[in-house]
C-alpha cells in the first residue's frame, strides 16, 4: 500500500511577518522518512486576500449593505473607500519588500489615508531613524486602521494576530464552540475557505494536520475541519500544537471529533509517524501513540505503542518549502528595537535544546513533555541544520525557541559558529543565571547573537525564592549588564499578583525594573498577571501556596487558566494598569525619573528599594578563578608582534572597532602569543584542544603559576582580555 501524503496547515492566526515553524519542522521530518508532504499557511493567505483591491471591495460593498446607522468612524472609512482600494496593494507589496522605492510616498501625508490609528502620531516623524521605518510604521497604522474597521462591521473573528480568540476564552465546555461553528460563515471565514480548497486539489492528501499553538488558532482550524468534512469525508484529520499540549490534557467531549479524528498530544514527530502506520494498514487503534479517538461515542486516550520519543539528533531539517517566504508582511508597530524582532522579516527557527535543564518554578507546567524531557541538540547537528536553511532560504536569521537554551550548549554553538566562519543573526530565550558571564556573553555577541529573552518574573528576592526560579535580583542585573556590555539586547518577561505577592512587593518590583531600564540594562519588557495553570506545581496543589482555586470546572473539553483565590496577596485592577503604563513608557525611554508611585491611579507607598540598587548591584564584579577549568577563545584579530628594543616587543591586537597595544618582555610576548594561537577558533579543533586557564597558568614563563598570578593583574593582561581572551 501507498504511503499516504500528508498536507500540513497553519490555521488563521499567528505571525504575518514569519511562518509558526511548527509545519516546517514536521515536514522536514515526515519528508525525511518518505513521506509526501506539503505545507501551508492559510492564515497568511487569508489576510493576503482580505488585503486586496478585490478583498476589500466585497468588505465595502458589505458593510453598505448591512444598512446599519454606522457611528461616524465608520462613515469616515466609507468616504474614503476609493483610497483605500487605491493603495491597499501598493501598501501590501512594500509591506512584503517587493517595492522598498514606494517608501518615501508612503512615509509622507497625503498619500495614505488616516484613521484613527493615526491620531496623535502625526507630526512625530523625528522618532524615526529612516523614511523606510517612518513608512513601514505609517503602513502598520493602516494596516490595523482597516483591520479595527474590519472586525467591527464584516470580519468580527479578525486580529492581526489571532483569529475568534473571544470564542475559546473559558472553554472548559465545547458548547461554546459548536455554536459558534453552526452560525454561518463570517466574510473572513470565506476567505479562509476559498485558501483551502487549491491545497487540496494540488496535494489530494490522505491526513491533514492541523497545527493550533494559540487559542487564536483554534476557531480557524475547526472551520477547515468543518468545510473538510463536508466536501471531502475521505480525508483524515489530526489536530495537536501548543493549545492542545497545554489544554485539551483530559479532552472528553466527543463533540470535537464531529470535526476531527485524532487529537495528538506532545511533539508531534512519534504520534503522527505511528497514526500515518495506522492509516497504511501496519498498526492497530491501540497502538497509536498519545493520541485522544472517540470510539462509539467516547473518547479514548490512545498511548500503546512500545515506540520511545525521537532524539535531537533523529530529528531532520525543518524545510520552508511551500511556504511563501517572500509574501509575509514585515510590520513596524513599535520602534522599541526588541519588539521589531517579533514583528519584522523573517526567522528560521531552531532548538538549542528540547525541555528545560531546571524546570523547578512552580508556575510552569514543569511536568509536561515539552518542559520536563530535556534533551539539548549536538552542536554539530545543530550547525548542520542552519547551513542548510541558509541554503533553502538564503537568509541567515535564526530564532531558538527554546524554553530555556542552557548556557553550555550556546558556549558550544558559538565556537562551532567562530570555527566555521559560519555568519548569522540570532535570538532566543534562556534564565538569568551568572552562568552568563561578561566572558560568555561576548562569545555570543561574537557568533552572532543580538538579543536574549528572559524571566524575571516579580523581581522580588522572596517571591523568586518562593517560586523556585533560582536566580535573584542582583544576579539578574549582572547578568543583564553583561549582555549589554556585549552589546546583547535584552527582554524581561515580568508577572505581577504572584502567590503571596503584596501592593508593596508589586512597587519594590517596578522600582526595581525602572532601574534596570534606566541603566540600560533592559531594552524591552512585559508584564502579565500571575493565572494558576492547571498543570504546574501550583495548580496542582494550589494549597500549598495558600491558594483557593475558584474554578472553572472542567466539563470535558480545555483546562488551563484557573480562577483562584490569594488571601495572602493584594491585586486590584489599577495596579495592572499602572505597571502597564509606567512600562510603555519605559519602553520609549519616557519617564525613568519619575517616582514609581505616579503611575497609580490608587495611594500606594514609597518603594523600600534603594534609589542605588542597581548600580550596587553591578558593582560586585563577578570574580573568575585562575585554576578554573574554563577554556580560553581567542575573539581579536591575527596578532602582530614587532620588536622594541633587545628584549621587548610591541604587541598590536587587532579588533573590528579598534586596535590594542601591549609591550611584553620577549618571554611574555611569545607565551602570550603561542595562547592566543591556540585559542583562535579553527575548524580543525575540538574544544578539548582549547587552552584551560589552569593549564596556561602552571606554563606561564617566569615562576610559573605565581608569576601569571601576578601577570593577571597587570594592565598588559586586561588589555589582552579587552581585546579579545576570553575565559569560558
Amino acid at each position: 500500500m501507498a504511503l499516504p501524503r500528508v498536507l500540513l496547515l497553519i490555521p488563521p492566526l499567528t505571525q504575518l511577518n514569519t511562518p509558526y515553524p511548527s509545519t516546517a519542522h514536521l515536514t522536514g521530518f515526515l519528508r525525511s522518512r518518505g513521506y509526501e508532504t506539503a505545507q501551508a499557511d492559510l492564515g497568511l493567505e487569508m489576510v493576503l486576500r482580505l488585503f486586496s483591491r478585490a478583498g476589500l471591495e466585497q468588505a465595502f460593498h458589505r458593510i453598505k449593505q448591512a444598512g446599519q446607522s454606522w457611528r461616524g468612524e465608520v462613515r469616515s472609512f466609507l468616504s474614503l473607500e476609493d483610497a483605500y482600494l487605491a493603495t491597499i496593494e501598493p501598501v501590501i507589496a512594500f509591506l512584503q519588500g517587493r517595492d522598498p522605492m514606494l517608501a518615501p510616498h508612503v512615509a509622507r501625508r497625503g498619500f495614505l489615508p488616516e484613521g484613527p490609528r493615526f491620531t496623535g502620531r502625526r507630526q512625530d516623524n523625528s522618532r524615526f531613524d529612516s523614511p523606510s521605518d517612518q513608512a513601514r510604521h505609517r503602513a502598520t497604522l493602516y494596516i490595523e486602521d482597516l483591520t479595527d474597521l474590519l472586525h467591527e462591521t464584516v470580519a468580527p473573528h479578525l486580529l492581526l494576530n489571532r483569529y475568534a480568540e473571544q470564542i475559546i476564552q473559558s472553554t472548559s465546555s465545547f458548547h461554546p464552540i459548536e455554536q459558534a461553528l453552526a452560525r454561518p460563515l463570517s466574510f473572513t471565514d470565506e476567505l479562509l475557505l476559498d485558501a483551502l480548497w487549491p491545497h487540496i486539489e494540488r496535494s489530494n492528501p490522505d491526513l491533514v494536520g492541523l497545527t493550533v499553538p494559540f487559542p487564536g488558532n483554534l476557531f480557524g482550524a475547526l472551520r477547515i475541519a468543518q468545510a473538510l468534512k463536508r466536501r471531502r469525508p475521505d480525508i483524515r484529520l489530526v489536530m495537536g500544537g501548543g493549545y492542545v499540549n497545554t489544554e485539551l490534557r483530559r479532552l472528553e467531549d466527543p463533540r470535537l471529533f464531529a470535526y476531527i479524528d485524532y487529537v495528538t498530544l506532545d511533539d508531534g514527530e512519534r504520534p503522527l509517524l505511528c497514526l500515518l502506520d495506522h492509516l497504511a494498514g501496519g498498526r492497530p487503534q491501540e497502538l497509536l501513540r498519545r493520541t485522544f479517538v472517540c470510539t462509539k461515542g467516547a473518547v479514548r486516550y490512545q498511548n500503546g505503542s512500545s515506540e520511545s520519543d525521537l532524539s535531537m539528533h533523529e530529528l531532520a531539517t525543518p524545510t520552508y518549502a511551500g511556504l511563501p517566504l517572500n509574501r509575509y508582511l514585515s510590520i513596524l508597530d513599535s520602534l522599541n528595537p526588541m519588539h521589531r524582532l517579533w514583528s519584522e522579516g523573517h526567522w528560521n527557527k531552531l532548538i538549542v535544546a528540547h525541555g528545560c535543564y531546571w524546570k523547578q518554578c512552580t508556575f510552569c507546567d514543569v511536568g509536561l513533555d515539552y518542559i520536563a524531557r530535556y534533551e539539548a541538540t549536538p552542536t554539530d547537528v545543530l550547525v548542520g541544520r542552519i547551513e542548510s536553511l541558509i541554503q533553502e532560504t538564503g537568509q541567515r536569521g535564526f530564532h531558538f525557541v527554546d524554553e530555556a537554551a542552557p548556557p553550555a550548549a550556546l558556549k558550544a554553538l558559538a565556537i562551532r559558529l567562530l570555527e566555521k566562519r559560519l555568519t548569522i543573526s540570532w535570538w532566543g530565550n534562556i534564565r538569568f543565571e551568572e552562568a552568563f558571564s561578561p566572558d560568555l556573553a561576548r562569545l555570543l555577541a561574537a557568533s552572532g547573537c543580538i538579543a536574549l529573552t528572559a524571566g524575571l518574573e516579580a523581581a522580588s528576592d522572596r517571591l523568586l525564592e518562593r517560586m523556585k526560579k533560582g536566580i535573584t535580583v542582583d544576579q539578574t542585573a549582572r547578568v543583564a549588564a553583561a549582555l549589554r556590555q556585549a552589546g546583547i539586547l535584552v527582554h524581561a518577561y515580568l508577572m505581577y499578583g504572584c502567590p503571596g505577592e503584596t501592593i508593596a512587593d508589586t512597587v519594590d518590583s517596578l522600582e526595581r525594573v525602572r532601574q534596570l531600564f534606566a541603566n540600560g540594562l533592559l531594552q524591552s519588557a512585559f508584564w502579565h498577571k500571575f493565572t494558576a495553570t492547571a498543570h504546574s506545581p501550583i495548580g496542582l496543589n494550589p494549597a500549598s501556596e495558600g491558594l483557593a482555586i475558584l474554578g472553572p470546572a472542567f466539563e470535558g473539553f480545555a483546562e488551563n487558566d484557573l480562577r483562584h483565590a490569594d488571601p495572602a496577596a493584594a491585586c486590584p485592577a489599577w495596579l495592572g494598569e499602572g505597571l502597564r503604563t509606567a512600562l510603555l513608557n519605559y519602553l520609549e525611554h519616557a519617564g525613568l525619573d519619575l517616582p514609581v508611585h505616579r503611575w497609580f491611579s490608587h495611594p500606594v507607598k514609597a518603594p523600600r528599594v534603594a534609589r542605588t540598587w542597581a548600580s550596587t548591584a553591578m558593582a560586585v564584579a563577578p570574580s573568575i578563578s585562575l585554576t578554573a577549568e574554563r577554556r580560553c577563545v581567542w575573539i581579536g584579530g591575527r596578532p602582530l608582534v614587532m620588536p622594541r628594543g633587545v628584549t621587548k616587543h610591541r604587541m598590536i591586537l587587532s579588533t573590528p572597532v579598534e586596535d590594542f597595544s601591549v609591550t611584553l618582555s620577549s618571554r611574555h610576548a611569545q607565551w602570550v602569543l603561542a595562547l592566543l594561537q591556540e585559542a583562535t577558533p579553527s575548524p580543525h579543533r575540538t574544544t578539548a584542544e582549547y587552552p584551560r586557564v589552569s593549564d596556561a597558568r602552571e606554563h606561564f614563563p617566569v615562576s610559573g603559576a605565581r608569576g601569571f598570578d601576578r601577570f593577571s593583574g597587570t594592565r598588559a593582561w586586561h588589555t589582552i582580555r579587552q581585546a579579545g581572551l576570553l575565559l569560558v
